[in-house]
């Protein structure tokens, strides 16, 4: 049993840590875009490296534990919990790179004006991975539920970042790859959203034992 206790906490830790890694990738694939500093893309693949391998730990440490325990109740729901917060983390770190890539393309080009919010859009889902991460180390499903409703106001960001873009491209046809890598990263910044969400519900389901997924109401 102590083992078994302290396999669990590893397999929290082995989480804690990849979550750190995505946090800085998602930073630092803004940032790249920010300073215009393409020697920051070896960071966000180094973290990608780190991810990957984390990933196959959690999954491969959960399977152990369920396979080894037959685990029941509130431990089960942990390892259930862990192992699609692992799946979830994994797809925010590609999404990071992906980011990163664009911007290195962005950064040898022109700045293009008007400026549009994207850095709002990716300050707002910074503070959402960072508040789900959170929520899962304090197990409070009221943090997660927060998550949830921050997810309505990024799609509003993109919305606008959409609307800004279109409009820019069609006033200028020199613009137009530019916008359309704005608009690459604004949608892999609200995928990385839809991510944070998912997380959240995961807390909810951990801490409560329900499951939110597809509900017009939360709680």
């Amino acid at each position: 049993m102590i083992r078994f206790e302290e396999e669990l906490t590893q397999l929290q830790n082995h989480l804690l840590e990849m979550a750190g890694h995505v946090k800085k990738s998602i930073h630092l694939s803004m940032q790249c875009l920010l300073d215009r500093d393409e020697s920051l893309i070896p960071g966000v693949l180094a973290d990608e490296d780190r991810i990957n391998q984390l990933e196959i730990r959690i999954d491969s440490l959960a399977t152990r534990l369920v396979a080894l325990n037959q685990p029941v109740a509130a431990d089960m729901r942990l390892i259930i919990a862990a192992l699609k917060i692992n799946t979830d983390l994994e797809r925010m770190g590609d999404l990071a790179l992906s980011i990163a890539h664009r911007a290195g393309e962005l950064i040898r080009m022109p700045p293009l004006e008007p400026f549009v919010p994207v850095f709002d859009q990716a300050t707002l889902v910074e503070a959402m991975v960072e508040l789900s991460i959170t929520a899962f180390v304090d197990r409070n499903a009221d943090l997660a539920h927060q998550v949830l409703l921050s997810d309505d106001k990024v799609d509003l960001l993109r919305n606008q970042i959409y609307e800004s873009l279109a409009a820019r491209m069609e006033a200028d046809g020199n613009a137009v790859r530019r916008a359309l890598l704005l608009l690459f990263i604004a949608r892999n910044l609200e995928r990385i959203a839809d991510h944070a969400t998912n997380v959240a519900e995961d807390i909810i389901f951990l801490v409560r034992g329900i499951d939110v997924r597809h509900r017009n109401e939360h709680f």
